[in-house]
This record gives C-alpha cells, sequence and structure tokens, in this order.
C-alpha cells in the first residue's frame, strides 16, 4: 500500500507551522526531508485517527537525526502535525527493522 503521494508535496497550516520547532527544536524542512531520505517506515497513528486518517514515520534527516512525524495526507499533499526526536525504545525499534529489512 502506497500512501505518500508522487510528487511529494507538502502543505503547512499557517497557525501550526512552527509547533515542532518550539516544542521539539524540530524544523520544518527537517521534518520534510524524512520523507524523502532512507531508510523510513510509516504506520498507522489508529490511537489518533477518529476524524481522518494520521500516520506516523520515522525516519532520518540530511544531518541523520532520527524523527517522529505525525502526519496526514490531504488533497494529495503531507501535511505535518507533529515532529520531534524518536524516544529510546523508538531508536532501538528503528535499528532493528533496518535491519530485517537489509536481509529481505
Amino acid at each position: 500500500m502506497r500512501i505518500i503521494p508522487e510528487p511529494i508535496l507538502f502543505e503547512w497550516d499557517a497557525g501550526n507551522s512552527d509547533k515542532s520547532l518550539k516544542k521539539h527544536k524540530t524544523t520544518n524542512i527537517e521534518a520534510e526531508e524524512v520523507f524523502k531520505n532512507k531508510p523510513k517506515f510509516i504506520f498507522l497513528d489508529d490511537k489518533h485517527s477518529s476524524i481522518e486518517k494520521r500516520y506516523l514515520i520515522w525516519g532520518i534527516t540530511n544531518k541523520i537525526r532520527k524523527l517522529a512525524v505525525i502526519f496526514t495526507i490531504r488533497s494529495s499533499k503531507i501535511r505535518i502535525i507533529s515532529a520531534r526526536d524518536m524516544n529510546k525504545k523508538e531508536r532501538s525499534t528503528y535499528a532493528e527493522k533496518i535491519k530485517i529489512d537489509s536481509t529481505l
């Protein structure tokens, strides 16, 4: 199942555009880089998907910063809701998934 639309386009909510920077010191550019870099893993965010489908992507920035980004798709554009550093458990699971992926 393909979730990320091609071409990759982003839509930012003007009222929300600096939320991740203020709260998690993550720039919008860094959040966007996660979608273009590999390896990345995408999951449905069932807990927060009551009104619209939300997803979680684990990936890396150009400077190899490991981020967890919550997003949705609106009108074939990615709308980032939140971006933050992966927590310890996410980093560990991400590393394991990379190992498993490389053996396939």
